[in-house]
């Protein structure tokens, strides 16, 4: 099945668009969902990266538009990871591994992803602490390489993180890591365009997708919105992926 024929599978014009919506609800851009998907359907990993990341971009973008409105978004929270995770997030972007790394690196973290959509990840400290700056800088740094090193925006790691922490509520998480999620991705997509890499004038249905589902999925998620039974199936959806990476 060639490039054309993959993007227009029924299949994955629905899934996307639902991927888009349940990531952006929780504040992310749905990368490590848009990895999976890609992969399932055997996309050519030149433009499984790239693609995962624009469409990261634009949707936690979004997701952090609604957040912010919602005056959920935390500055002092933000910044001690950014400042460290964009520079290596950059760097990650111009390194190219093997794809059977890339695959195990991959499913490692869908098992992330998957534990975070179901519950294991989400429940808020009774008490918030203050953030220690150090360790959220050293946090920032190895998230951000990892980011661009795989075409994910890092945000399905750092939620957790900073959930486990007790340094966020879930909705400052959902927002801090929106932004992280957004800036981080630009960093990884600018290290691969500088090495050389372009982004495929295939991927733009795909681009009206992911809008389509993050603006409605960063809207009600901002709001008290319960995802939590299509969450489930998201992860299910990951899990077959999962599975796939380690056997092919």
């Amino acid at each position: 099945m060639n490039l054309t024929e993959l993007i227009h599978s029924p299949a994955l014009l629905f899934l996307l668009p639902l991927v888009a919506f349940l990531y952006a609800s929780v504040g992310h851009g749905g990368a490590s969902g848009y990895l999976a998907l890609m992969t399932f359907f055997a996309f050519p990993i030149a433009f499984i990266k790239p693609t995962a990341l624009l469409l990261n971009i634009l949707v936690s973008g979004i997701s952090f538009y609604f957040y912010y409105r919602e005056r959920k978004f935390e500055a002092r929270l933000f910044y001690p990871f950014a400042i460290a995770s964009i520079p290596f997030s950059f760097l990650g972007g111009l390194l190219t591994i093997q794809t059977h790394y890339y695959k195990i690196i991959l499913a490692s973290v869908l098992i992330i992803a998957v534990m975070r959509l179901l519950g294991f990840f989400g429940k808020t400290k009774s008490e918030i602490k203050p953030i220690h700056i150090p360790l959220a800088l050293l946090i920032g740094a190895s998230i951000g390489f990892l980011s661009g090193l795989i075409g994910i925006g890092g945000g399905i790691i750092l939620s957790p993180v900073i959930l486990l922490l007790g340094w966020a509520n879930m909705k400052q998480t959902a927002a801090v890591s929106a932004l992280f999620i957004f800036v981080n991705s630009i960093a990884g997509l600018f290290g691969f365009a500088v090495k050389g890499g372009t982004l495929p004038s295939s991927s733009i249905l795909l681009i009206a997708l992911v809008l389509l589902g993050g603006v409605f999925g960063g809207y009600y998620g901002s709001k008290k919105f319960d995802t939590r039974t299509l969450r489930n199936v998201l992860a299910f959806v990951l899990v077959i992926a999962i599975v796939k990476l380690y056997t092919t």
